[in-house]
């Protein structure tokens, strides 16, 4: 392989994801949920580097507390694409975290999928973005939206993605400092696995939820409790498995009032919506 053009990219942003609604529409003989979702992109993001490698060695630079480096989806990702496309070459890689784990906000989905996006341009491998898309449903169910860079209805596992017209919005995202496993919110016996599908039409007049909210609060009490602090200000709701809460607000300055008064124990953000995903002009 030519020596790439590029051999360094800094700060490519790993924005984070919010489900304004989530319903859980039915259950494949596998085991996987059937899912109806809308994600919108919010200004959240982590920061990932990349510093190209000769030998083909692919390495985590920094320490990330609680993700061991062979198990991060940054290092897997990259031995994906590695793989699949026969390269030769590997990188030095620097995560930065600001999205907090275990909260919804698809933070190690979205890392992956900057990784599939940042070094399919500077390895040079060409793969286009339905088959970057394809290769990160292999890592997770939200990596393929990260790749498709933009709001979607979203069904299926997550691999079935159609645009989601949005008006941008300010939100306050509130974190109650608990992490909660995807895997023992889907396992639990109580969810609801049979909320009636919506039409992508119907989104805007259909009343919604988050299917998974129930159970996450009656296993962490902190989330309810953040919700119905984060309520009294504005109708809030639980992104995702949870545990983040948020709540859309009319402006910039409302989600900075709230995010003042927020309790000491808990964590706040401002955010906004963003239309696309910061590196969306990077794949064909």
């Amino acid at each position: 392989m030519d020596r790439p053009a590029l051999t360094r990219i800094d700060d490519c942003p790993a924005p984070a994801k919010l489900n304004l609604f989530l319903h859980v529409v039915g259950r494949r003989p596998d085991g996987y949920h059937l899912l109806q979702s809308a994600f919108r992109l919010i200004d959240l993001a982590d920061t990932l580097s990349f510093h190209v490698r000769p030998d083909g060695v692919l390495r985590r630079t920094n320490a990330v507390e609680g993700v061991p480096e062979q198990d991060d989806l940054v290092i897997r990702a990259a031995a994906m694409l590695q793989r699949e496309t026969a390269c030769n070459l590997g990188a030095d890689i620097k995560l930065d975290k600001r999205i907090p784990m275990g909260a919804g906000l698809g933070g190690g989905s979205s890392d992956a999928a900057t990784t599939l996006i940042a070094l399919n341009r500077l390895w040079q491998t060409g793969l286009d973005r339905p088959t970057l898309a394809s290769l990160g449903l292999r890592l997770g169910a939200d990596v393929p939206f990260f790749v498709f860079g933009r709001d979607a209805f979203v069904q299926g596992i997550g691999e079935d993605l159609q645009p989601l017209p949005l008006e941008p919005a300010w939100y306050v995202l509130l974190s109650p400092g608990v992490g909660i496993p995807t895997r023992e919110i889907f396992a639990a016996k109580e969810l609801t696995r049979d909320s009636e599908a919506i039409k992508i039409t119907d989104f805007a007049t259909s009343i919604t939820r988050n299917d998974l909210q129930s159970v996450a609060c009656s296993r962490y009490p902190e989330v309810q409790a953040a919700i119905d602090w984060l309520g009294r200000h504005a109708p809030a709701r639980m992104t995702g498995s949870g545990s983040c809460i948020f709540a859309e607000v009319a402006s910039e300055s409302q989600a900075s009032r709230i995010v003042e008064s927020c309790p000491p124990k808990w964590r706040a953000w401002t955010t906004r919506s963003i239309a696309r995903h910061p590196l969306f002009d990077w794949v064909r």
